[in-house]
């Protein structure tokens, strides 16, 4: 393999990585009750649903222990008083 293909394969490599991290929109969601997940994808939650919405690099304050807790859950919805609610 020459190193003009090497290069050309690391590239095209580097590009689909830098794609797929770009188009990646994460965030934080928790609602009333201190439930928290992280999403990947950006929805519109009703403000009736109560929920607060976090960049992917937000983290509870010490002080805040107590209330939050990490829910996790795959797919579109938000949790609700221990269940998971799709939408």
């Amino acid at each position: 393999m020459s190193l003009k293909n090497l290069l050309l394969g690391a590239a095209i490599g580097a590009g689909a990585i830098i794609a797929s991290a770009s188009g990646a929109s994460a965030a934080i969601v928790c609602n009333r009750e201190g439930d928290c997940w992280h999403t990947t994808a950006k929805y519109t939650y009703k403000p009736s649903f109560g929920l607060s919405i976090h960049t992917n690099s937000w983290k509870w304050k010490d002080t805040d222990k107590d209330r939050y807790h990490w829910r996790e859950h795959d797919g579109r919805g938000y949790w609700r008083k221990g269940v998971w609610v799709t939408f």
